[in-house]
């Protein structure tokens, strides 16, 4: 059985890649393919709710997999967050069709999720459309990085963000050496105008579970403490993806996943020869 907290399956595939680069007709395909082996989906269900990892052992289920992903995004910690004109990347990519960002829109952040930002908010009709980093360079690959300039967004470098109001983000300029290490900063801030701003600065993973779980640890940083082969510090448990080696790619995800699977079929198989020779 897939639990999925959301309507649809697929997590970051579905609610995190946009329509462009990632159809979701694929994820449906998916959908009736598991369907078509046995798998039952139960959607709009969070384990850590109503239902706990604990009613899941009581009604039978042997080993527990949890790929919940990485879905609380990561806040700059500045004067303005909380404002009407701002709003988190992760939340923003799940469903653009609910925001009205107006035609200038800042974006603070220059990862591979800025850049789906930024070229998402320019297919929903934003004119002005500005990348704001710290570094030097941009942090996403460099594909991604020219498709989003082909597609019109604009990139400032070298930009320490301070506040945000109603106007718009407030920045100070960084000073930096030839090595790109911070040398100082511009003593006058400067004002940007602009109608919203969306913060793409990474996600952290949630802590329901481990909450909610006896003996379930994480780590500092709040990833799930794991072994090699994806087992947690409860038995059954298994884990993989982005909740336990942080915001990577689906590619990373999907090989780890792997691995922890057949880790999880040899776990089962042990517990039912022990079961047999009981």
């Amino acid at each position: 059985t897939i639990f999925d907290s959301r309507d649809k399956i697929g997590g970051v595939l579905q609610y995190g890649i946009p329509e462009f680069r990632l159809p979701k007709t694929i994820l449906e395909r998916y959908k009736k393919k598991l369907r078509a082996m046995g798998i039952k989906i139960r959607p709009n269900t969070t384990i850590g709710g109503a239902l706990e990892i604990k009613d899941l052992f009581r009604d039978g289920y042997q080993s527990i997999f949890i790929g919940t992903g990485v879905w609380r995004p990561k806040k700059l910690g500045i004067k303005g967050e909380s404002l009407g004109n701002v709003h988190f990347a992760i939340d923003y990519l799940a469903n653009p069709d609910a925001y009205e960002l107006g035609d200038k829109v800042a974006v603070i952040g220059v990862g591979n999720s800025a850049m789906d930002v930024a070229r998402t908010v320019i297919r929903h009709g934003s004119r002005d459309v500005t990348l704001y980093a710290r570094g030097a360079r941009s942090d996403a690959s460099l594909h991604e990085t020219q498709y989003a300039m082909l597609d019109g967004a604009k990139f400032e470098f070298g930009k320490q963000i301070i506040e945000i109001n109603d106007d718009g983000p407030v920045f100070r300029s960084i000073y930096s050496d030839e090595n790109g290490n911070i040398t100082g900063y511009e003593e006058n801030t400067e004002q940007v105008h602009a109608d919203s701003v969306i913060i793409s600065i990474s996600q952290g993973p949630k802590s329901k579970l481990v909450n909610t779980t006896e003996g379930l640890k994480a780590t500092e940083n709040g990833l799930l403490e794991t072994n090699e082969y994806g087992e947690t510090t409860v038995e059954g448990i298994f884990a993989s993806g982005d909740v336990v080696l942080g915001a990577k790619t689906v590619v990373e995800a999907v090989a780890y996943s792997k691995i922890v699977a057949d880790a999880m079929d040899r776990y089962m198989q042990k517990k039912e020869s022990r079961t047999d020779e009981d």
